[in-house]
Order: structure tokens, then C-alpha cells, then sequence
């Protein structure tokens, strides 16, 4: 059935595109073969309609073993055998390492400079070829993908190429191949959900005229922006944000405040443990996104292999409802969309892109924001140390905030309202057993949770939507130093868990819902042990529980949920 305009069950559905995708669930390794060492998770991979896709390669085997080689593109032409609109488009990548000594590296893919990927790499194992895969549901971003592009693959790698010594010790190649699979959707509209009708970056330019892939933020001053002159029509806005912690900011969650760098001895990252992401729109406070605390199989290699940490191979970009501004960024001016990074301490790595919903029944919509409350944080640090030579106790970190954000624009079918009332609470507590002049006792247990919830109401001449969602990724981090008998001569034992769900409910129709819980332990003490536990269920009827576990980086357990169907 063909509606002639935006209906009750439209809203529902734009309310609940809030800040989490659900359409980036992700699937990473599933080599679940008990007895070996090769990459493996516990995530679940995309289901999928029950017909044949159009395939279309994007690249294949593609290497990546020097610095030259970083950047690579590769051609996308739509299928002309399977033209849009479509149910369902799959993205999926494959990459396999050689055996031997590499550092973990950061991978991201581009289509037409928007990324459809972003993630880490494991380190190699010492003899076998390691080989993991992932796939994504980007049937959000198809807009972008009726139309030919130039795509681009980013994997920074060095061999004999590396700078001494590493020239002499580093030999792990990557080789990487790629594609997207298109399902058509049927003749009846009810046979797909409405995907935006424009998907549009945000670049940053470099000193040679080029585009940073990803961009970068150094400092919390930088800003990752852009401007546009967007069509006059727009009635949904979104932004779907990836910040990702490098160099002094990796482990950006167990860092001290800046009054605290004498004794700021495992870690050494200051501005606190506090990190966010702050979207403004013409220098206007608009969202933002909590920064999520991925690990990399870098630090401390032998707590990822063979599973490593929450997401750390796959990002979920994190997606914010700029909806309120809608009317605004219609107005036919050029509107500037900035990024920043809340306490960057050096750096972080990013990407975002606008997702717009149009009306198609207007070529001019009218609006205007009609109530913003969010300000800058401020994050209230709490010390709580005794003694000078030996120096133990804790610090605490809090940022507690409620906003809302609300504005309306006059459609062809109305006007629409949309208010988003969101509570950011933060809290952190270093707990620390320093000998800052011997250095014969170095402990420090991180424990850090931030917890974002919104509540976001549409109201139109067809009735009122609300949806919830609750957002929350918690980190532990324990760091004993010294131990005699550990590789590296201390021990870190981690755990975390991503967690989110929505709700959506309105005009008296069936509430609908969905839920992700995904969280991961790892230690090195001996003997080494990991586990993973993903569980996932909707409204629709769909549910997924698979737990893994390993013991001396080894597989050692899957449970009977993990092979059951997936499509």
C-alpha cells in the first residue's frame, strides 16, 4: 500500500532512529573451533532476507605490508541486475595476516569519502595464518550506493619499511577483500523501512589539498567541520559518529588529572578519564556522543588471542538525533557541523556523516529550534590520596547533566515537533597503590561507566511517538605491577560490557523494542583466560545468546546458541 504522506507509523520509526543504530549490528571473526587460536567472537552475523542477493566485489586481495600501501581505492558500480530500492544491503570484509610479529593497526573503508567501516586488527599469531571477518547492515546508507563511487580502504602498515628496529622485526602482511551483497525489496512499500534519502560526510581537508581518512583531533580546541548547503526539505536529521582513541588517549578511561602528573606513573594520559564527543551546529551546542572505551589487542596481547575485546575489531558508530534543527538547516543557507573531542589529551581518529530525511511532498519546509539546554560539561574531579613517597587512595571523576533539545518544522503533512531529552552521567574511580620513588608497587584499578538516556517525542497531526533508549558501555581495568613471573612483568586483567536498548511506542499500535548486550572479560594472570558473552533480542521475535571462552589462548568453549540460525 502507497501512502500519500508521512503516517503515525513513519514517526515511530524516525523517533526510534535515535542515538543507536540498530542497523549497525555488526559480525566479526566466527572461527568457533575449539582446540585453536585463530580470531574469534561471539557476535552474531546480519540476517539477511530469505532470497538470493545481487553480489557486487568491491575490491580482492588487496595488500597491505607498507607504509606506501596504505591507502588503496577500488571502483563500486550499482548492480544493474538489481536495482534500488532495496530490503537489505550487506556489507562484508575479510582479512587474514600471515604468522609472525606485527603491531595491531586501524583499518576504516570509504565510499565516496563516507565510512562504512571502522575497526582494529588482532595481532598475528606467531606461526598460522589468522583470518576474521565482518559484515554490516548498511541498508541505512543506501543512498549512497545508487550511484558509482569511488571507494577507498586505509590500513597503515610498515615491514622492512618500519623505522629501527622494527625494520628488522616486523613481518605481518594483511590481505583484505571485500563486497556488498543487495537484497530487492518487494513491491509493496511495507517490504522495506524507509532508509534516508541522503547520505553526506563530513571531510577534513589536509595541507595538500586531500581528505584525511579518517580525520584527526589533537587537542580539545580541534574540530572535525564541515559545511553544507542542504536541500530545503529536510524533516530528519542524524549524525553517526565514530571517535576512536589513539596514541596518548588509547587507554584515554584510566587517565589522571593534570594536577596528578608527578605521580601519573602507568598510564600517563591527563586531562582526567573524562572523554565526549560534542556535535555543535554553527558553533551551537547540538549532541553528543560518549566516547566508548575499546581495547586494543595491543595492550597486552596475550589477553586477545584468540578473542579480543568488546567491538575492538568492529566500531558501532553511535548515532545522534539532530531532528530539532531540521527546519533550520533547511533555511537555503550554508550551516557548518563540527565535531570535538572533550578532554582530548592526543588524539583521537574520526568520522561522521550526515543521514537526512526529506519531504518529498515539499520543496521548502520552515522551522526553527525551540528550546536547547545543552551546555558544555563540567566534570567534577574528587581526590581522595594519602602519602607522598607511597601514595595510595582514590580519584573520582562525575559529570552529571540533563538537557533538552527541541525544535518543529512545517511539512507538507503538518507541522512536527521533535524534543530530545537526554541524561549523560558519568563516574570514574582510579583506586591507586603507587611507591612513586622505587617503583616496587605500581597498582591501579580503573573502574569507569557512562550512561546516556534519551527520550525523544514526535508529535504531528497524526498523533505523538516516544521512544527510549538507554545506552551504557562500562570499563574495569585492573594493573599490578610488579610480577616476576608475567611476560611483560605486570598483569592486567579487563572487563567490559556494551549495552543498549530501545523502545517505541505511540498511536496505540504494538510497542516495539530491541536489546544488545555484549561484554567480554580477559585476564593474563596465569593461567590466561577470556570469555565473551553476546546476547541480543527485538520485538520481531529475533533472539541470539553465544558465549565463548578460552584458557591459555586457546578456545575452549562455545555454547549451543551460537550455531543456531542466523538468518
Amino acid at each position: 500500500m502507497n501512502l500519500p504522506h508521512r503516517s503515525l507509523t513513519i514517526f515511530v520509526a524516525i523517533a526510534a532512529l535515535s542515538f543507536f543504530n540498530p542497523n549497525f549490528m555488526v559480525a566479526q571473526s566466527t572461527n568457533r573451533q575449539i582446540g585453536t587460536q585463530f580470531e574469534v567472537t561471539a557476535d552474531p552475523t546480519v540476517a539477511r532476507p530469505d532470497q538470493q542477493p545481487c553480489v557486487v566485489p568491491l575490491f580482492s586481495a588487496y595488500q597491505f605490508a607498507f607504509f606506501s600501501d596504505t591507502t588503496q581505492t577500488f571502483q563500486f558500480t550499482p548492480p544493474s541486475n538489481c536495482s534500488g530500492p532495496w530490503k537489505k544491503v550487506v556489507f562484508e570484509v575479510d582479512f587474514s595476516e600471515n604468522g609472525g610479529v606485527q603491531f595491531d593497526r586501524t583499518a576504516s573503508i570509504y565510499l565516496g569519502n563516507t565510512n562504512v567501516y571502522f575497526g582494529t586488527t588482532p595481532e598475528p599469531l606467531a606461526v598460522l595464518t589468522n583470518t576474521w571477518h565482518i559484515e554490516r547492515d548498511i541498508t541505512d546508507y543506501s543512498a549512497l550506493l545508487t550511484m558509482p563511487q569511488t571507494g577507498t580502504i586505509v590500513l597503515g602498515n610498515c615491514t622492512t619499511d618500519c623505522p629501527p628496529p622494527y625494520n628488522t622485526r616486523l613481518n605481518g602482511v594483511f590481505t583484505v577483500s571485500a563486497n556488498l551483497e543487495f537484497y530487492p525489496a518487494g513491491r509493496d512499500s511495507g517490504d522495506r523501512a524507509r532508509t534516508p534519502d541522503m547520505v553526506l560526510p563530513l571531510q577534513q581537508t589536509n595541507s595538500g589539498g586531500g581528505i584525511n581518512l579518517p580525520a584527526f583531533l589533537f587537542s580539545p580546541t580541534d574540530q572535525f567541520s564541515t559545511t553544507f548547503t542542504l536541500p530545503t526539505n529536510i524533516e530528519g536529521v542524524y549524525l553517526d559518529v565514530v571517535s576512536q582513541s589513539q596514541s596518548v588517549d588509547e587507554q584515554w578511561f584510566a587517565c589522571f588529572p593534570n594536577d596528578l602528573a608527578s605521580i601519573n606513573e602507568v598510564y600517563g594520559c591527563g586531562n582526567t578519564d573524562f572523554r565526549e564527543t560534542e556535535i555543535t551546529i554553527d558553533g551551537q551546542p547540538a549532541g553528543i556522543a560518549p566516547v566508548s572505551p575499546w581495547v586494543y589487542t595491543g595492550f597486552l596481547p596475550d589477553q586477545w588471542i584468540p578473542s579480543p575485546g568488546v567491538q575492538t575489531l568492529d566500531f558501532v558508530p553511535y548515532r545522534v538525533n539532530l531532528t530539532p534543527f531540521a527546519g533550520l538547516l533547511s533555511d537555503g543557507n550554508p550551516h557548518t557541523v563540527s565535531l570535538s573531542i572533550f578532554n582530548d589529551d592526543s588524539y583521537f581518529a574520526e568520522t561522521a556523516s550526515l543521514l537526512l530525511f526529506l519531504d518529498k511532498g515539499s520543496a521548502q519546509v520552515t522551522g526553527a529550534v525551540s528550546k536547547n539546554t545543552l551546555a558544555a560539561p563540567k566534570p567534577v574531579v574528587t581526590e581522595n590520596l594519602q602519602g607522598t613517597s607511597t601514595v595510595t587512595g582514590t580519584i573520582g571523576v562525575t559529570s552529571d547533566r540533563r538537557f533538552t533539545i527541541a525544535g518543529y518544522v512545517n511539512t507538507s503533512h503538518g507541522k512536527v515537533s521533535t524534543s530530545v531529552q537526554e541524561h549523560q552521567y558519568f563516574s570514574s574511580t582510579q583506586t591507586i597503590d603507587f611507591d612513586t620513588v622505587n617503583f616496587t608497587v605500581l597498582d591501579q584499578n580503573t573502574a569507569v561507566q557512562n550512561k546516556v538516556s534519551a527520550t525523544t517525542t514526535v508529535s504531528g497531526r497524526e498523533g505523538t511517538a516516544v521512544s527510549h533508549d538507554n545506552f551504557t558501555f562500562p570499563i574495569n581495568v585492573d594493573f599490578i605491577y610488579p610480577v616476576s613471573t608475567s611476560r611483560f612483568g605486570f598483569n592486567v586483567t579487563t572487563s567490559q560490557t556494551y549495552h543498549d536498548d530501545r523502545e517505541a511506542v505511540g498511536g496505540g499500535e504494538f510497542p516495539s523494542f530491541s536489546s544488545v548486550t555484549n561484554s567480554g572479560k580477559a585476564t593474563d594472570v596465569s593461567p590466561a583466560k577470556s570469555s565473551q558473552e553476546y546476547t541480543q533480542f527485538d520485538s520481531g521475535g529475533r533472539f541470539y545468546d553465544c558465549r565463548i571462552a578460552s584458557k591459555n589462548n586457546t578456545l575452549t568453549k562455545v555454547s549451543h546458541g551460537c550455531s543456531a540460525s542466523e538468518r
